[in-house]
């Protein structure tokens, strides 16, 4: 590899790490940080808000109809041409961050006792309430597949205290989706939330077709937790619990035996019902 070739390689990344947490993880070479610096000031220009924080182009008004930009797909904070740049080439970094997978439950009956019409507007109604609270919590809405709705809370936008936001996210999904009303939920939601260290970037084909992916075990561990998650449900693990600081002595504990997870984990489990029944 050339000097340029690394020196951009390392832009690249570098730019994961700014997008993700807001500050650079090793610095800039002084010729990428001219230019990003360049680009801001240019950026200020054209009239609109709100702004993108990474770049300043305005994602509203007149400015952006000009320049044609919005906001990205996995945040209001960010701008689409910014989410453009990083996922033209395969580039990423890891990180610490807190995961939340939220999964239909039952969703296979679901279909079955439903037309496909039927089934399409219920999962397009999950998909819309779970992707409003993302937003509405500074998480980035990393995917939605199938019968499952992926967050990520990262530094950046969640702040130090990410771990917290997730869980608080997760109990709002539940409410949202009706499992603390007496008539139950519109839509059985088991949900999984993990923090740990992982790479968040683009991956792809290396032709500019990349989307945006989060890799290693600790989505590993958090995908596994949601799937183990029952109708109401929000499995913690030990590691977002203790992040959140929440009192062990108000969860109920479980250890599960995962797979792809050589050893026993130890979670903390949240109910909607409990809540909503001690209200009362």
């Amino acid at each position: 590899m050339s000097d340029k070739q690394s020196e951009y390689k390392q832009y690249l990344d570098e730019s994961w790490y700014w997008y993700l947490t807001g500050h650079y993880k090793n610095g800039l070479s002084t010729d990428y940080e001219m230019i990003v610096k360049r680009t801001r000031r240019t950026s200020r220009l054209w009239p609109g808000s709100p702004r993108c924080i990474d770049c300043n182009l305005p994602m509203s008004g007149l400015g952006a109809w000009l320049t044609r930009t919005r906001p990205a797909s996995y945040s209001p904070r960010l701008c689409n041409k910014c989410e453009s740049d990083l996922r033209k080439e395969a580039a990423g970094t890891e990180l610490e961050l807190s995961m939340l997978f939220a999964d239909v439950r039952g969703s296979t009956s679901l279909a079955q006792a439903t037309t496909t019409s039927e089934f399409k507007v219920l999962i397009q109604r999950f998909y819309q309430t779970v992707s409003d609270l993302l937003i509405e919590h500074n998480a980035m809405v990393n995917r939605l597949m199938g019968d499952q709705v992926i967050g990520l809370f990262v530094p950046r936008f969640a702040g130090p205290g990410h771990a917290g936001v997730a869980v608080a996210t997760a109990l709002d999904i539940l409410r949202a989706t009706g499992h603390e009303d007496e008539k139950g939920p519109w839509i059985p939601v088991g949900i999984g939330v993990h923090t740990g260290v992982a790479y968040v970037g683009a991956v792809g084909t290396g032709s500019g077709v990349n989307e945006m992916a989060v890799l290693g075990s600790a989505p590993n561990l958090a995908a596994r937790l949601s799937s183990q998650a029952a109708e109401g449900e929000v499995i913690v693990s030990e590691a977002a619990a203790a992040a959140a600081g929440l009192a062990s002595e108000s969860m109920e504990s479980r250890r599960l035996d995962l797979k792809g997870i050589d050893q026993p984990v130890d979670v903390r489990v949240l109910q909607a019902r409990k809540k909503r029944d001690q209200s009362n």
